[in-house]
This record gives structure tokens, C-alpha cells and sequence, in this order.
């Protein structure tokens, strides 16, 4: 995973890191769990890699809000893509169970969690699988994105690291 993120990071830093850190933290399953620590092995300051991967990290959000549930029933239709679709799903509604319960509240803490699978793609999936409306699904996700990222800033930078460049 780590040689995936160098050699993405090095074909997109032609446009500089910052530009480079913002799509780091838009791909799936990386997100900003892997920009934070990125952008501090590159000695970038917490406050613009924190910024700059919680943008990167919410603007897919409201589309796969919005087209996620289209999109996994016409994947679910083609013969190609019908197979891992399914089991995409799963895995996800799998995941969703404490969502269901605790609805909103439970969507930002399975987003907050900076465990791998439980992202801002797969939070924001999640809500459209389970035909969350856009809004409340947002701030929720949002939020659990921003105490993510805050973890990881202070998990990446130390958190006397982090407080002493206050």
C-alpha cells in the first residue's frame, strides 16, 4: 500500500504537493487516512495537509450519495462487474448494521474511526445503499471526516508536535 501511495504521489507532484496530496486524499480507500501521513513525511505543515485533505476527502461524498445506489444496480446488471458488485455490497450492508441502529450519529462514528473500509467512500456508500437523504448524510460524514483527520494529524504529526506549532 505505502509503495502505492509513493509512486502515485510521485506522478502527481508535477503539479506540486499540495495538488498532489488533494487527489492522494480523494481515492478510495486511501483517503485521508493516507494523506495526513503523507503530507507529514514530506514535512508539509499539519494545518495545510489537514485542510487540504479534508476538502479532497469530502468533495466525492455528495456524489456517491447521489449515484451510488443507481450505480450498484446497473453494476449489479452487467456480467462483467455483476460478481464483485455483490460482494461489495455485502461487505458494505455488513458494515451498515451499527449505522442502521444508531442512524445518523452512527454514520459519523463509522466514518471517524480511521480503521481501513470505514472512510468517507464507504460512510458515503453506505448512505446511499441505505437511501439516507443527502443533507443530514453530508454533516454526518463531514464530521466523522474532520475527527478523522484530526486523529490522524495528531496520530502523524504527535500530539505535542501538533500543539507546539499552534
Amino acid at each position: 500500500m505505502n509503495q502505492l501511495i509513493d509512486r502515485l504521489f510521485e506522478f502527481l507532484s508535477v503539479a506540486g504537493k499540495e495538488v498532489a496530496l488533494f487527489i492522494v486524499s480523494m481515492v478510495p480507500l486511501i483517503e485521508l487516512r493516507g494523506s495526513i501521513p503523507l503530507g507529514a513525511a514530506l514535512g508539509m505543515p499539519w494545518y495545510t495537509v489537514l485542510v487540504i485533505s479534508l476538502i479532497g476527502n469530502l468533495i466525492p461524498v455528495p456524489f456517491i450519495i447521489w449515484f451510488g445506489r443507481p450505480l450498484f444496480k446497473w453494476l449489479k446488471q452487467t456480467k462483467l462487474l455483476s460478481g464483485i458488485t455483490h460482494k461489495v455490497e455485502t461487505r458494505l450492508m455488513k458494515k451498515a448494521d451499527k449505522v442502521t441502529k444508531y442512524e445518523l450519529i452512527g454514520l459519523c462514528l463509522f466514518v471517524a474511526v480511521p480503521l481501513p473500509g470505514t472512510g468517507a467512500w464507504s460512510g458515503a456508500a453506505i448512505a446511499a445503499l441505505l437511501g439516507m437523504r443527502m443533507l443530514p448524510s453530508f454533516i454526518s460524514i463531514a464530521l466523522g471526516v474532520v475527527i478523522a483527520g484530526v486523529i490522524m494529524t495528531l496520530g502523524s504529526y504527535g500530539v505535542l508536535g501538533a500543539i507546539s506549532l499552534l
